[in-house]
């Protein structure tokens, strides 16, 4: 089923392989604004008649769409490494979660979706119901380009409401292709994509009646009072700066492995990645020496080997602000352990760097408290718990943080004064349960949390009803 649209924006958009810049995946022209628009009407009619079906036809239909993208799951992973870099063994392991997720929310139609309550006084009844907004307008990013649209859409659409989606202009390609298998299960114009640039997703966000992003904090941020400003419901998921806390008592080389793959794993670029390695006190030693050695195990290589853990970044302009990171954190008087120069393995000419790993970084370096979205970590010492939790807390993200002890109980008292939204005790920062929530706090998130049964919350509203006998006051 052809989604693209048809009405053509001035300036094309071209998604080129990272492994490969000559390589063009796709060049279209974006849409133009009368053709959201029209994208909206579209998709309101379709969800009339979407939620008019009731909840047996929704969750067979969002049960097919699980089973369309595991049916079509090779090709959408070959999709996936040539159009965002993403490896092989990863990009398979996101069309597994992908086909799982449309499976999750397809229970979900049979959920209750309110209450019953008693009257204050006399007969009748209260109820409460929570019902779909209406149009849904997500706005999605290029690093997870099944995944994210995946988690936005299926429980949306699992409430009742219809979607638009706007995905980044490097994953436009993966939007589409995701959009032709899904529509194997979904009724025409219930699920649309509306490629284009930041002018598109300005209009969406205009036009929906509830807004999801995934994105820079920059761009979340216009995003959110943008759709405040109309009153529709937004939640923006932003990005992070997460710690990875090592104490004493953790095995160094367990630690250092969990960490390295968190680090390199798909170059870095990833909201959920480790830039910050904190060692407690004796820690540091055994840990600056386990963690150098499994980053050094885990080279940039072309994306299509089995093997391979980091890839390329997304582009030239990625590739530059890891290098210009870590070549002006070198300068203030850092010191490499990992990743001192860019490389380029083998013939291929793609957008490659090994991974970084920085120590003795100034304390004021920006490093510290902001992310470049690459692969590039800095490792710093801790004098004390405390000390290492003050650090871990101190930049404007708060999404996950991971720690890393033999001791139940430091790690439960710890627990409670780390400030995000997610904390993994002895796993990598990254990896993301799709059935419980998902979201950060500060600079991190804006809004309701994402997956599971909050995404259900999120995609509907609460009304009150009051039924009452006829004549009574």
């Amino acid at each position: 089923m052809n989604r693209a649209p048809v009405q053509k924006a001035d300036s094309p958009l071209v998604s080129r392989n990272p492994a490969d810049p000559d390589d063009i995946v796709v060049e279209l022209h974006g849409c133009g604004p009368d053709t959201v628009t029209g994208a909206v009407h579209r998709a309101s009619r379709a969800r009339t008649e979407w939620l008019a079906a009731g909840a047996g036809a929704r969750s067979a239909a969002l049960r097919r769409a699980g089973d369309a993208v595991e049916a079509a799951s090779e090709e959408l992973a070959g999709l996936l490494v040539r159009e965002v870099g993403k490896p092989l063994t990863e990009a398979r392991g996101e069309l597994a979660r992908t086909a799982a997720i449309w499976r999750y929310y397809a229970q979900h139609p049979y959920d209750a979706t309110g209450a019953v309550h008693e009257p204050a006084s006399g007969p009748g009844l209260l109820l409460t119901r929570r019902r779909p907004h209406g149009v849904a307008g997500l706005i999605t990013p290029w690093n997870f380009p099944l995944a994210i649209p995946s988690w936005k859409a299926a429980p949306a659409l699992a409430a009742g409401n219809a979607v638009l989606l706007k995905p980044a202009p490097e994953a436009t390609a993966c939007a589409l292709r995701l959009a032709e298998v899904l529509g194997q299960a979904l009724p025409e114009d219930l699920l649309r994509v509306v490629p284009g640039g930041a002018d598109v997703g300005a209009r969406l966000v205009g036009v929906a009646d509830v807004v999801s992003f995934t994105g820079s904090t920059a761009v979340g941020a216009d995003v959110a009072r943008a759709a405040v400003a109309r009153g529709v419901p937004v939640q923006a998921e932003m990005g992070g700066h997460n710690a990875a806390v090592v104490l004493p008592d953790a095995d160094p080389e367990r630690a250092a492995a969990d960490i390295a793959v968190a680090i390199a794993g798909y170059a870095g670029q990833k909201c959920t990645a480790t830039r910050r390695v904190i060692a407690v006190g004796g820690a540091l030693p055994p840990l600056r020496e386990a963690l150098a050695e499994a980053l050094r195990g885990l080279p940039a290589r072309a994306p299509h080997a089995a093997a391979t853990v980091c890839g390329p970044v997304i582009s030239q302009a990625a590739l530059d602000r890891v290098a210009g990171a870590r070549d002006g954190a070198l300068r203030s008087g850092a010191r490499a352990l990992a990743g001192a120069g860019a490389r380029r393995p083998g013939p291929a000419t793609g957008w490659y760097t090994d991974p970084v790993l920085l120590e003795n970084v100034p304390a004021h370096h920006e490093l510290h408290r902001r992310e470049t979205f690459g692969p590039l970590a800095v490792l710093s010492g801790a004098a004390d718990l405390d000390d290492a939790v003050r650090a871990a807390n101190s930049t404007p993200y708060g999404l996950v943080t991971s720690l890393h002890t033999g001791d139940l109980d430091v790690a439960l008292a710890v627990l409670d004064r780390l400030t995000t939204g997610m904390l993994r005790v002895n796993a990598p920062t990254t990896g993301v349960d799709f059935h419980l929530p998902f979201g950060g706090e500060k600079e991190s998130g804006i809004g309701m949390r994402e997956q599971g049964r909050a995404a259900m919350d999120f995609y509907t509203s609460s009304r009150t009803v009051s039924l009452l006998p006829a004549g009574s006051a």
